[in-house]
């Protein structure tokens, strides 16, 4: 047998040597990948997804604190105390028929409710955060709630038996507001203690219930203030 070239001979270990650096540049990038630090876009999306679930992983009563302070209508700080949190959380239940459409068509997830009472004792408050898919889906149900206060469509009126708040109907509802951040739409509704419907009390001034705004900010602020993404705890996943 004749004895193979050289030139025959070097190029195949060339080629064997190519082979070996190869799958030791791509055994050496997987590595990397597996053991790097997450990118700010991966931090941003783990950040997103954690207020998405926020509504979900936080106690109620750290989403509806037992007190809030506010602005009274004459000036100076106040506070309103929760009443009770419901422990319901569909969409059907807590919005009236008009609302229901609304947000139905939204892919609403589910709503949290809570009633409040103002520092004075005249006038009752409740809370719904509506869970959406997202920003957009929430920018879009603000948008078809009432702008000018109107009662409906709406949240409904959520009372609690044995408290001030038993004779808070849908009929006795005054005032609403609608206000969004992330993928939550925080709805009010607001009336009196007495239980007197709306359509018997006549006007009121708008600043009575505006308070319950201060309401809508400050449960939006605990569901949708960022937070940096802490990776590898429990609470993250990045």
């Amino acid at each position: 047998m004749n004895p193979r070239p050289w030139p025959l001979i070097v190029l195949a270990c060339l080629l064997a040597l190519a082979s070996l650096a190869g799958g030791g540049f791509a055994a050496t990038a997987v590595g990397a990948e597996l053991t790097r630090g997450p990118t700010e876009g991966e931090l941003v999306t783990a950040a997103r997804a954690e207020v998405a679930e926020r509504w979900r992983s936080l106690p109620a009563g750290q989403v509806f604190p037992e007190s809030i302070e506010y602005t009274a209508e004459q000036g100076g700080r106040e506070r309103a105390r929760r009443i009770g949190i419901s422990p319901d959380t569909s969409c059907q239940a807590a919005a009236d028929e008009q609302a229901e459409k609304i947000l139905t068509a939204a892919q609403c997830r589910a709503v949290l409710r809570a009633t409040y009472l103002d520092a004075l004792g005249g006038v009752l408050v409740t809370v719904g955060v509506v869970v959406l898919p997202d920003d957009l889906h929430a920018a879009r149900v603000r948008s078809a709630f009432p702008q000018d206060g109107r009662p409906a469509p709406g949240v409904r009126a959520l009372a609690f038996k044995g408290t001030v708040s038993d004779r808070f109907t849908d009929a006795v509802r005054q005032a609403s507001s609608a206000r969004y951040a992330g993928p939550y739409v925080v709805l009010t509704t607001a009336g009196q203690v007495d239980g007197r419907p709306a359509k018997a009390v006549g006007g009121q001034r708008p600043g009575v219930f505006a308070f319950a705004r201060e309401l809508s900010d400050r449960i939006l602020g605990v569901l949708t203030e960022p937070k940096r993404p802490v990776c590898g705890t429990k609470e993250w996943r990045c």
